[in-house]
């Protein structure tokens, strides 16, 4: 009698949700039977380059898979690729990427754990640098490696293929992209490497190179890259994105600005409810379907507490002012230094046309920072530290971002 097949689907039904790419199930699900017969985890493995000091959302919903995959007892095994960082990974990209230095990618790379630290449970998370093979292989061993595909197998992807039919240069580091993710799959001998859609092309080269060194391939499995705010791909570039490290009032009133059409994604990939609950949920008013997902997300990376809290303060200063969702958001600029007069702030954010009307608002009482009356026109407004609603009477509001 096979008394592990319960367990085994169970788990492949973890595996499964939100999947784009499974290759191969078959071979999962006898790895999965084989790993609880001999009582050893998985090795999953996923990689994240330092290329910019904040991860947001958008890498949550591959740290929130791995996270579940980690409670089912598997081994997370966290890639910092401070050496492929260098090279720059051109998945979707048009144009060439600028190399970065060792230094900006050490830099980055300072916050990437403590930020993966608001997912997964680190004690049971192996981290590695892949620079810690990468840093000894000689030029010889380079070329070793480069010798493991050829050109035309590189072309195949289509990043590379869309370039070269619209003229565009690529760099023959990028060609080294590829081979130095693979080769991570080979030194940490993975069993499982998770990614995004546009990883598809480096996570099968994985499975060719652990072939070729005799080691089991990889299983790949892909998830889709959610996009923001805006119904744009979350980029931190188009001011679209919730970072990780975000207040849970900010987090809140982001998430409370999404667009109707991407709320599915966000419920299936970033909250844990169960398919009928998120139909349920989308089949009603879209403001509530948003604030069910403020809260399962704001919970989670604050607590339930903050959620209500953020919950609270958003409906008295945007449903019970009426205040549009969609609120001109304005980032505290670098050249305000760390203080402003508030009627320079009232301009700069567009809410006056001069600072003379600004100071007629503020004598007048009709100014609000976060809900407070101001009405000194002498006061400086220091730089937030979280998003701030400022208002210019009944119809004029902005909110106020960190830079």
């Amino acid at each position: 009698m096979d008394t592990q097949g319960p367990e085994v689907d169970r788990q492949l039904a973890v595996f499964r949700r939100g999947a784009c790419d499974l290759i191969e199930e078959q071979q999962l699900r006898g790895m999965i039977a084989k790993s609880l017969t001999e009582a050893r985890p998985l090795r999953i493995k996923f990689g994240m380059d330092p290329s910019s000091p904040d991860l947001h959302l958008g890498h949550a919903v591959q740290l929130r898979k791995l996270r579940d995959l980690q409670d089912l007892g598997h081994q997370i095994v966290l890639i910092v690729g401070d050496a492929t960082a260098m090279v720059g990974d051109p998945s979707g990209r048009n144009k060439l990427r600028p190399v970065l230095s060792r230094e900006e990618v050490d830099a980055n790379q300072k916050t990437y754990v403590e930020q993966a630290a608001r997912v997964l449970d680190m004690e049971r998370t192996e981290v590695r640098q892949n620079s810690e093979w990468f840093d000894k292989m000689d030029f010889e061993a380079l070329l070793r490696l480069t010798t493991r595909m050829t050109v035309a197998q590189m072309l195949e992807r289509d990043t590379f293929q869309t370039r070269m039919e619209a003229s565009e240069p690529i760099g023959i580091n990028e060609f080294l992209y590829p081979l130095m993710q693979g080769w991570d799959s080979v030194q940490v001998e993975a069993d499982l490497e998770l990614g995004g859609t546009d990883q598809l092309f480096n996570l099968l080269v994985g499975r060719r190179l652990q072939e070729q060194m005799e080691q089991r391939p990889q299983i790949v499995l892909t998830q889709p890259l959610i996009n923001g705010l805006d119904g744009r791909k979350m980029s931190k570039s188009y001011g679209n994105s919730i970072g990780l490290t975000a207040s849970a009032k900010d987090m809140t009133f982001r998430i409370m600005q999404v667009d109707d059409e991407v709320m599915g994604d966000w419920f299936l990939h970033l909250t844990r409810l169960e398919p009928a609950r998120i139909d349920e949920a989308l089949a009603g008013h879209p403001r509530e379907a948003k604030a069910l997902l403020a809260a399962e997300v704001t919970a989670f990376y604050h607590d339930e507490e903050a959620a209500r809290e953020a919950a609270g303060q958003h409906d008295r200063e945007v449903r019970d002012k009426v205040l549009p969702d969609d609120l001109p958001e304005v980032p505290w600029g670098e050249a305000w230094g760390e203080a402003l007069p508030l009627p320079n702030l009232l301009k700069e954010l567009g809410l006056c046309q001069s600072t003379s009307e600004a100071r007629r608002a503020i004598q007048q009482g009709g100014v609000r920072l976060d809900g407070a009356v101001k009405s000194d026109a002498r006061e400086e407004v220091s730089r937030p530290s979280e998003a701030q609603l400022v208002q210019v009477g009944k119809k004029r509001a902005a909110r106020m971002l960190p830079a």
